[in-house]
């Protein structure tokens, strides 16, 4: 369980932050307009539910 706490363990957390500094920093060889951040606003989508999206309502009560 040493070998694990002092190799092994250090080793998977260096190359998780080596893969993420890689992936990262790829952004720089992207073309201009896709290393771009992500438009923020919505284009002509409603998250609104329409009337139309649910089944009629149906009256359960016992008469």
């Amino acid at each position: 369980m040493a070998i694990f706490r002092q190799y092994i363990a250090p080793l998977l957390a260096v190359l998780v932050f080596l893969f993420a500094l890689v992936a990262v920093s790829a952004r720089i060889f992207l073309p201009s307009d896709m290393a771009a951040p992500a438009p923020i606003e919505e284009v002509g989508v409603s998250s609104q539910p329409t009337p139309t999206d649910f089944p009629p309502a149906v009256n359960h009560s016992a008469s």
